[in-house]
């Protein structure tokens, strides 16, 4: 297995005479978790569908799994998965009965060394839909529903798997299902994900690195941690003091903190330190280019 699941070199995209990808570069390791970040109209949805050969480029190279998206053949995309933000079709169907047919476009692709498609039980296990398995679709919950959404974009075992806003419309625990549920795929399958979502807190909690799109243009690429020191190295320390607020800028936070508890004492309230996160660098980064 390549070290590369993606490989993008001066990609370019044009509609009439409006550039919308000006040249990006990027690649996607295998195994990682790569959170596609950018305002609306940045052109990530266009990218996206160019990485999965849905959408030919105007200019410049383009890998995925060692193909040409725009020469991939079916027994490449079965190696690839797709959870689009809705699907709404197939209502009268049950669950287990989808997914079993599903299933069967995926079993002529099967290797040894991935086997296809996923056991459906065990499937169905894992995007925590047991109870719903014979239920009709058109009678599952929205957040039911969006588990179907995963369990369909994964029934044939994907070694790329594409998420467009994965959790709309989850409620905080099956937000929080669902990341485990990545975190398995990527630990346990080896599973790359490239996932777009404007949940900033998302995009920190699951991504090894994230690329942000402003422009036609990859305007940062790093780790979450990476980029938000990358736009601040410091820190604001805030507490509460004789019932007054103050806030202090420092880089040296530790050092700060030891000598503020040294002059005050118990007497300092409500301390917090508050480092730059993903959010901030994301804001920062957007609004510069847009300036």
């Amino acid at each position: 297995m390549s070290d590369v699941a993606a490989e993008v070199r001066d990609l370019r995209m044009r509609y009439g005479t409006t550039d919308v990808l000006n040249g990006i570069d990027f690649e996607i390791r295998t195994g990682e978790v790569v959170a596609l970040l950018g305002p609306n109209g940045a052109g990530k949805t266009t990218t996206i569908e160019i990485l999965e050969g849905f959408r030919a480029r105007s200019a410049g190279q383009v890998t995925v799994l060692g193909t040409d998206p725009g020469r991939g053949g079916e027994q490449w995309r079965a190696r690839l998965g797709v959870v689009l933000q809705s699907w709404r079709d197939h209502a009268k169907w049950r669950v287990r009965e989808l997914l079993n047919h599903l299933g069967t476009y995926y079993a002529r692709y099967s290797t040894a060394e991935i086997p296809r498609p996923w056991d459906t039980a065990e499937l169905i296990d894992l995007v925590g839909l047991t109870a719903q398995a014979d239920r009709r679709i058109g009678n599952l919950s929205g957040g039911q529903r969006r588990r179907l959404d995963v369990a369909i974009g994964i029934v044939g075992r994907p070694e790329l798997l594409f998420l467009d806003e994965p959790t709309a419309g989850f409620d905080p625990m099956a937000r929080r299902e669902f990341h485990e549920l990545v975190h398995r795929l990527t630990d346990l399958e080896q599973a790359t994900v490239l996932l777009t979502t404007h949940d900033l807190a998302e995009a920190e909690k699951l991504a090894d690195r994230v690329l942000i799109l402003a422009g036609g243009r990859i305007v940062a690429d790093g780790s979450p941690e990476e980029l938000a020191l990358r736009m601040s190295a410091q820190a604001e320390v805030r507490w509460t003091l004789d019932g007054h607020r103050f806030v202090h800028p420092t880089d040296e936070a530790t050092a700060f903190t030891r000598k503020l508890f040294a002059q005050h004492g118990p007497a300092v309230e409500d301390l917090e330190v508050r480092r730059p996160n993903l959010e901030d660098t994301y804001m920062a980064l957007v609004k510069e280019h847009e300036q």
